[in-house]
């Protein structure tokens, strides 16, 4: 350890430290001094004095108002090692950038070497934007955002599209300008020397400090496996916030998929590029094999069931028989195969075209794995059916062998940090998950907010339906109504399906005073905004509103969950997940399902307090947390607030501050 650094993170979170002199209203935590010094041990080596396996891994759950940001963001800068912070999400690393950075640099006196790389869909392809702006086409269609791109460029370092507030999360446009890595021609673009993404990349090897979001990094960390190469620069540590989304970020960059979309995307691209390029002959053979590989591509498509879902692929394969199978896969094979051959012919156009062979030979690589290696063990094999598109996947069933190989023993620290990482009151789902040993340490910093005071947990009394009930839907329905009267609006509604937020969104339609928001009736951004404003106004969500709502004060008094967010265990890689538990003797129930839900809950139920001055009422309205046995588990994970289970205690409740 660097002599006196103990000292100075004293000097900094203290009553009188250097925190309290740039923060008004600081207060100190005990928690976040502690979490930072622990931090800082890790990153020095000191965690542990052995040098076994996992001596360079540490696990933090820091709860709401514990300030886990700072806690690492802090020992970090002062170890002047090279570190990857890996987020989940775009807010955070945009709040570590643009607020947490700037403080630490006044706290340190000096600059912080720091850069944010997010993913290549959030920036322009300056190659892309000067082939939709050529177009002539364009001067047909009245588009308002050409003049303001054009204006932006002029002054844009980064070419970041969270610049531009007025352009919409689902725009279409910026799909048609931004930068995708199976069309990005790497150092034969013309646009190269001024590439924003390659501009990115170099200052990235010269910074200290590099924030990222999971899905980077484990694209980077696939790449390497794979002997690909790699898309970050080299590092010697990795702190990942919001931790609990590893598992599922892994599982996706170490699995394989393929689908009807992307040669679609691919043949779409070569009619596109075959226009520009190549004569009327050669435009007429390349038309010729794209109507042909079309057909290929909707024949072998017409195989699977139009029902839409996830299931099992070797499923299918048996109703089909094995034969059938394999023939149709080898003849997608030869089709794309045939395709990328052809593709190479025009290779001396330039590099788009290279390009283009390339992404061919991913594809008949890719379906060859996910169609053809059906029987590995480590694996499980599905599809998805879609409205449009069909998805062949090959997901691992553990991610645990990649973490111990390809991640833990390559950086000298480790750091996972989350809000929610622990389900009952211990870390034994997390360690079994993520392959960490016994004698990985965790920590957990409880939150430092008054819920005893200050909130109430509500569980409707025992009268009430459970979840599988005939009459369920209809007695919640007016039950939340009940609720939301008594809060007058100020609410979240959260549900684990859209069936439940649509039913509840109806029924409160004509029946509730205030304005009521629902998911999908316009942007994320603009339906948090509005809630944030309107003070009584109702949010209804589900999915992404379960984390990273974070409204403070009086707009949000009042969560209220639908039931126990378990997962659907028909699903094909829980349901696998589940199937390798048994066969190891284990108990999927409780060692997984109970788990993976009390993590959703607590984050849900986390939206609730986000600052000291905050309170309200966090309902759960599923009595299976008093009538199962489980349902202990579930309550010893859950703030330590007063629990009722009358509706009038709510009322009263709400007297006392209104």
């Amino acid at each position: 350890m660097k002599p006196g650094l103990t000292e100075t993170l004293d000097a900094i979170f203290e009553n009188d430290g250097l925190l309290a002199a740039h923060v008004p209203g600081y207060e100190p935590r005990r928690g976040q001094l502690e979490m930072a010094k622990a931090v800082q041990c890790c990153l020095e080596g000191m965690v542990q004095e052995s040098e076994e396996p996992g001596n360079n891994i540490l696990v933090v759950e820091a709860e709401t108002g514990i300030g886990k940001t700072l806690a690492y963001l802090i020992p970090a800068i002062l170890s002047g090692r090279r570190i990857v912070i890996s987020t989940a999400t775009l807010n955070l690393q945009d709040q570590i950038l643009e607020k947490e950075i700037p403080l630490v640099e006044k706290i340190a006196g000096r600059e912080i070497s720091a850069l944010c790389i997010k993913g290549r869909s959030n920036y322009l392809c300056l190659y892309r934007w000067y082939q939709y702006r050529s177009n002539p086409q364009l001067s047909l269609v009245d588009n308002p955002h050409i003049d303001r791109i054009d204006e932006w460029l002029g002054a844009t370092v980064s070419g970041d599209r969270a610049e531009l507030d007025w352009l919409g999360e689902d725009s279409n446009f910026w799909r048609k300008i931004s930068t995708h890595s199976d069309q990005c021609l790497g150092g034969g673009c013309p646009e190269f020397a001024h590439c924003f993404i390659s501009g990115l990349r170099k200052k990235a090897g010269s910074v200290d400090l590099l924030i990222v979001n999971h899905h980077l990094f484990f694209s980077d960390l696939a790449l390497r496996k794979g002997g690909y190469g790699e898309v970050l620069p080299r590092y010697e540590a990795v702190i990942f916030d919001e931790a609990h989304h590893i598992e599922n970020v892994a599982t996706t960059f170490f699995g394989r998929s393929f689908s009807q979309y992307q040669v679609f995307a691919l043949l779409a691209d070569i009619e596109k590029m075959a226009k520009d390029d190549l004569s009327p002959q050669a435009c007429a053979e390349v038309d010729q094999m794209i109507t042909g590989m079309k057909e290929r591509v909707r024949v072998f498509a017409s195989l699977f069931p139009v029902k839409s879902g996830r299931f099992y692929l070797k499923d299918l394969i048996t109703d089909l028989t094995e034969k059938v199978w394999r023939d149709e896969v080898d003849l997608l094979i030869r089709g794309l195969e045939g395709l990328s051959d052809s593709i190479s012919r025009y290779g001396e156009h330039g590099e788009y075209w290279r390009s283009l062979e390339r992404r061919g030979r991913e594809l008949v690589k890719n379906v060859r794995d996910v169609g053809l290696h059906f029987l590995e063990n480590d694996y499980v094999h599905w599809y998805e059916r879609r409205d449009r598109s069909v998805v062949l996947s090959a997901t691992p069933v553990e991610v645990a062998k990649e973490l111990n190989e390809y991640l833990y023993p390559l950086v000298s620290s480790c750091i996972l940090t989350s809000a929610t990482l622990s389900s009952g009151g211990n870390f034994s789902y997390l360690r079994a998950r993520l392959g960490l040993g016994d004698e990985v340490e965790c920590l957990q910093f409880h939150s430092p907010f008054d819920y005893e005071k200050r909130a109430l947990l509500y569980v409707p009394d025992n009268s009430f339906p459970e979840p599988s009930a005939p009459d369920y839907g209809d007695v919640l329905c007016g039950q939340i109504l009940d609720i939301l009267r008594i809060s007058e609006g100020r609410g979240l509604v959260l549900f684990t399906s859209f069936k439940g937020m649509e039913r509840v969104a109806s029924f409160l339609e004509d029946r509730f005073d205030y304005p009521v928001l629902v998911q999908g009736t316009a942007s994320r951004q603009s339906l948090l905004t509005r809630f944030r404003e309107e003070t009584h106004s109702v949010l209804l969500a589900v999915a992404s509103f379960w984390e990273g709502v974070d409204v403070v004060g009086e707009s949000l008094s009042c969560v209220i969950i639908d039931k126990l967010p378990f997962e659907v265990p028909t699903d094909p890689v829980i349901e696998a997940r589940i199937q390798h538990i048994l066969e190891k003797q284990g108990k999927p129930f409780f060692e997984f399902q109970v788990p993976r839900a009390i993590l959703a809950l607590r984050q849900g139920m986390g939206r609730l307090m986000r600052s000291s001055t905050d309170r309200g009422v966090i309902a759960v309205m599923d009595v299976r947390l008093y009538k199962k046995g489980y349902g202990g588990l579930f309550l010893r994970s859950m703030p330590p607030a007063p629990v009722v289970r009358t509706v009038q205690e709510l009322s009263d409740f709400f007297k006392l501050f209104d």
